[in-house]
């Protein structure tokens, strides 16, 4: 499978390509996971096609392409030439890069960039977790993550092109906090932090509920990082971690969906325009388009009456 022959199937999904020739505009692909949650939440395709046809419609040099199937491609060619790959997917046991590591890694070691949203974030203790912090340096860490909904205020944004026309918002969404990040946060720039109030902690210590550092951070009065970029030591490849988009519903918000699109053309190395890139908020008739088929799940069928048998008169 080739890119050129992805193209009729992106018709289907409603995206158009960038406005420069084919030969200039950057690729930038998008993989979905496996449908996983109930409706409405963990939508990776509609999100990831929501993004994508803001990117198109944008025309600032790049063609966003939706992989048709879910979960890694099965022809990894269609990966070559990318400037970023935007992966949103179900994690940690089953993120869909765990069985590619070693040839996904080739491909960030050739400088493409990459946006993980969300579940996709959260990678396995060991050669995972080492990869995902080599190419976006950091990544939610089973049992020193936590995994809470709440609604951070942010306020301030840093000196990045990421943050260009953000201005302060806040979204209510499962924001998972306390990043496994590369030490000293060296080539890490924080784009989205908030402090966590107490009550995000209140589930017992366990996996993604609460650690004993995760407790002494936020009690500490440590800001937490949600959305971050990272430059990579080679100076080539950049990389993105977005741990919002639980909620389908949250792609409405603006800054929301503005900052995961500013990062794309970041990683992709395309000029972020002063203002951020340029989209339209979704109305509620798109945000019903290209849900997954969860389906409702069939309540067991209750247990069937016994017949009343009546017993004859032994008299």
């Amino acid at each position: 499978m080739t890119l050129k022959s992805l193209f009729p199937a992106l018709c289907l999904f409603g995206l158009g390509l960038s406005g420069l020739p084919a030969q200039d505009a950057k690729k930038v692909i998008f993989i979905s996971g496996k449908p996983s949650h109930g409706p409405g939440a963990h939508e990776h395709r509609a999100g990831n096609i929501l993004l994508a046809k803001r990117l198109n419609e944008a025309n600032l040099g790049i063609e966003a392409i939706v992989l048709p199937e879910n979960g890694y491609p099965k022809d990894p060619k269609v990966l070559e030439g990318a400037a970023t790959v935007v992966i949103f997917c179900t994690g940690h046991n089953g993120h869909l890069l765990n069985p590619h590591l070693e040839e996904f890694d080739a491909l960030m070691k050739n400088g493409t960039g990459l946006v993980m949203i969300h579940w996709a974030t959260e990678a396995l203790t060991g050669v995972p977790g080492k990869k995902f912090s080599e190419w976006m340096g950091g990544y939610c860490d089973l049992n020193w993550s936590v995994n809470p909904h709440w609604k951070p205020n942010f306020k301030n944004f840093p000196d990045h092109p990421i943050s260009n026309g953000l201005e302060p918002f806040s979204v209510d969404d499962e924001w998972y906090y306390h990043m496994r990040f590369v030490a000293g946060l060296k080539g890490v720039t924080p784009v989205l932090s908030d402090l966590p109030p107490p009550e995000t902690l209140k589930r017992p210590d366990g996996a993604r509920s609460g650690n004993p550092d995760v407790r002494r951070a936020v009690a500490n009065g440590e800001s937490q990082h949600v959305a971050w970029a990272y430059q990579r030591p080679d100076g080539k490849g950049r990389g993105f971690g977005f741990t919002g988009g639980h909620f389908h519903v949250s792609w409405q918000n603006d800054m929301f969906r503005k900052v995961v699109l500013n990062a794309i053309l970041w990683t992709a190395h395309v000029d972020v325009p002063e203002a951020g890139v340029p989209s339209k908020t979704p109305s509620d008739e798109e945000m019903k388009l290209n849900l997954d088929d969860k389906g409702q799940k069939k309540k067991p069928a209750p247990p069937a009456k016994k017949p009343t048998v009546k017993v004859p008169n032994a008299d």
